[in-house]
């Protein structure tokens, strides 16, 4: 059983520009289970500076960091583990005695989410977006033995910079480019937003996949998604990233891996 919160209760957090649930269910589940004396709480800030310098001066242990703060934290840390140096984007913060430690776990759950899907590595993808998240999915794209690709930005510097830092192309939108995977890492389709109820790929386009990946975790069941089952294709879902990366994160601030099956009631209690 989890110790009652007391002085030396140690504190996690997130920080996002939309705070959800999923990652507070998750970890404090995962607490309770495990009887571990720490509390995880969301955040989000209008003022980034100050609010890394309170993780560092108040002792919390660990942050994960989602859109639109993944770059922007970067000249506030110490030091950037070579998952986070690599592309340049930051989802975890590891506070080690007011040292901040910065780590990307996104890559690590798209890699293993590519890999468990059997997504075949000879297709074509479009990946629409450009920001923090499109880098880690780029990467794990590449990695992952993926050869030809699209970045569909309508920022042209910031879509042109990504795709040809990764070996593809950018385009504005698909015009009559039909991929067989599709990954959107935009909020398009996020619980909250102007564009929540928006498809982040047009109906026609989603009719010639093979595979839609929406990274947006909120709701799990994007519109997108949503219509992708309907039309028989594989779906893979932000909940489901946002779980694997949640667990490297639980690793790193506490030392402790859970059990698969604690894992997956961690998961499942987190998305109810």
């Amino acid at each position: 059983m989890k110790p009652t919160i007391n002085k030396d209760t140690q504190l996690c957090m997130s920080l996002a520009g939309r705070p959800g649930n999923f990652g507070t269910r998750f970890h404090n589940f995962l607490y309770d289970e495990l009887g571990l004396d720490f509390i995880y709480k969301a955040f989000t800030t209008n003022d980034l500076q100050a609010t890394i310098g309170g993780i560092r001066s108040l002792g919390i242990r660990g942050c994960a960091v989602s859109m639109p703060y993944k770059e922007a934290c970067i000249p506030f840390l110490d030091e950037m583990d070579e998952s986070a140096t690599a592309i340049q984007s930051v989802n975890t913060i590891v506070n080690d005695n007011g040292r901040l430690r910065a780590y990307n776990t996104d890559y690590i759950a798209v890699s293993q989410l590519l890999e468990q899907h059997q997504v075949r590595r000879d297709r074509v993808f479009a990946l629409r977006g450009s920001g923090g998240m499109a880098k880690a999915v780029l990467c794990a794209l590449r990695d992952a033995g993926f050869r030809s690709g699209y970045v569909i930005a309508r920022n042209e510097a910031a879509g042109r910079s990504l795709a040809e830092a990764y070996g593809y192309e950018w385009k504005e939108d698909l015009g009559s480019i039909r991929p067989a995977l599709l990954v959107n890492v935009t909020p398009i389709g996020m619980a909250g937003g102007s564009e929540s109820d928006d498809l982040s790929f047009e109906p026609e386009v989603i009719d010639k996949a093979e595979t839609v990946f929406d990274v947006v975790a909120l709701p799990p069941e994007t519109p997108v998604i949503r219509l992708a089952r309907e039309k028989g294709k594989k779906v893979i879902t932000g909940a489901e990233v946002f779980a694997i990366q949640a667990l490297e994160q639980f690793i790193l601030y506490t030392g402790v891996r859970p059990s698969d099956e604690q894992f997956k009631r961690a998961s499942e209690y987190a998305r109810g």
